[in-house]
């Protein structure tokens, strides 16, 4: 049975102006199951009429996956330069609710929320997936506002929703809007979570746990890669990693392994 849940929304991408593509971290977290030859179970939800966007990828990844009704799929245009990238919200998904938490298997031990919005996860959701269970978030879910057009980043976020928290991923940009300027170790303290993971794109990550800061550089830097999905498949393996007993900087290096094992992989086949 599956020790680690990934829940949240689906997306419909179009990046670099192409044919509509699956996103979203549990599409991505299919990937990282896969990779890490583990059963983990994966909750979603999407609109039926985008069913057919999406479900021929998530049976070819192989991964259980329960899927909730959605009166609206989760989209995003994402514009590629390098690392960079510009992002639009072309529709806001469904709002969790504490009773969708039912549906978890019962010997969850973690749950990696990956929230595309701030609306997709309330306080009380989280409060409720954290139940008997050690829950990640990722930080985007804190930055993000809920509007249609340009996608628009600020720190109006319920503090609330860090209760129930043991693990927050924060990029760079999303470190800096939290802390309202440069994000170091008293930063980290401040949001009382245990664990912080600061994600440096190909550099690496920073690990905040226990009172320390630990930079955990990238296994091996792959460039010139679309990297869509990568931090998504960090935070699965991590979880991953946590749940079989791993502290967290050993943690990190894993997920650092396996992620620049599948950009590799994704790199070749481009070529």
């Amino acid at each position: 049975m599956p020790r680690v849940a990934v829940v949240g929304n689906l997306a419909r991408d179009v990046v670099d102006h192409g044919a509509p593509s699956p996103g979203g971290c549990p599409f991505f977290a299919a990937e990282a199951f896969c990779r890490l030859g583990e059963d983990g179970q994966i909750v979603t939800r999407f609109a039926e009429r985008d069913r057919d966007l999406f479900e021929p990828a998530l049976t070819a990844l192989g991964a259980p996956v329960t899927i909730l009704p959605a009166e609206a799929t989760s989209g995003f245009s994402l514009d590629y330069e390098g690392e960079d990238r510009a992002m639009s919200v072309t529709a806001i998904g469904e709002t969790w609710q504490p009773a969708d938490t039912a549906v978890l298997a019962p010997d969850t031990q973690w749950v990696h929320v990956a929230p595309l919005l701030r609306s997709d996860f309330p306080a009380a959701t989280l409060a409720a997936l954290s139940d008997g269970r050690r829950l990640s978030l990722d930080g985007q879910g804190l930055v993000r506002a809920p509007h249609v057009g340009p996608l628009t980043t600020d720190a109006d976020f319920d503090p609330a929703v860090l209760l129930s928290v043991t693990t927050l991923k924060l990029s760079e940009e999303e470190a800096r809007i939290v802390a309202g300027g440069r994000f170091d170790g008293a930063s980290a303290t401040a949001l009382g979570v245990a664990e912080v993971l600061l994600t440096l794109g190909s550099h690496g990550a920073v690990v905040f746990a226990g009172g320390t800061d630990t930079f955990v550089p990238a296994a091996w830097p792959v460039l010139g890669v679309q990297t869509t999905g990568a931090g998504d498949v960090f935070m699965v393996a991590y979880a991953t990693s946590r749940s079989d007993g791993h502290e967290p900087v050993v943690a990190a290096r894993n997920a650092s392994m396996l992620v620049a094992e599948m950009l590799e992989e994704r790199k070749h086949a481009a070529s």
